[in-house]
């Protein structure tokens, strides 16, 4: 898993993207800071850039650095849940323009997964993390569903977890207004 990492580290510094293990399902990621990086997965995944991607912290004080504000039931809700939870924030910055929505809002999830977590706390920023398909074609639930075209298309592939054939599920999703309100998109 180290070389691993390393590895991926050299690529997402220089501006690559990456196919990676996280939480859920596999992600193709980048620099969540670099407009050209995020341009990139837009065109992997032949996704047209109006559609938002989220973003991997490795820990929930990180989020203060790419939302203006945080509402306390933020933090409340991420220690809480047992499961992945996406948690869509109002007034994103510091981030790539491209990756925040029109609204000025962005996804953040806080990682547990082993991999992506340390790749996170090394790199220093957070990663995008999207799922490992062709825009309009079904999530890989595993490594071996990923689309040849995908695996060919970014920077570095990383092998960790490859062989894991668990189904991985798909995070919770919920958007939260600044004054706390909470609108639940996914369970």
């Amino acid at each position: 898993m180290i070389e691993d990492i390393k590895a991926a580290l050299d690529v997402l510094q220089k501006g690559g993207v990456i196919l990676y293990p996280t939480d859920t399902i596999w992600g193709i990621g980048c620099d969540a800071c670099n407009e050209d990086a995020v341009r990139r997965v837009y065109e992997i995944k032949n996704r047209i850039d109006s559609k938002s991607m989220l973003v991997l912290m490795e820990n929930d004080a990180l989020i203060e650095r790419y939302v203006a504000e945080v509402p306390d039931i933020a933090y409340d809700l991420i220690e809480l849940t047992d499961k992945p939870l996406t948690i869509i924030f109002d007034g994103a910055r510091s981030l790539a323009k491209n990756l925040i929505a029109e609204d000025g809002s962005v996804g953040i999830r806080i990682t547990t997964e082993k991999f992506s977590s340390e790749l996170i706390r090394r790199f220093k920023r957070p990663i995008v993390s999207t799922s490992a398909n062709i825009s309009g074609k079904p999530s890989p639930a595993c490594f071996n569903e990923i689309d040849p075209e995908i695996i060919n298309a970014v920077d570095y592939v990383v092998k960790y977890r490859q062989d894991d054939t668990q189904k991985a599920v798909p995070s919770s999703i919920m958007k939260l207004g600044r004054g706390g309100e909470i609108k639940i998109i996914r369970e």
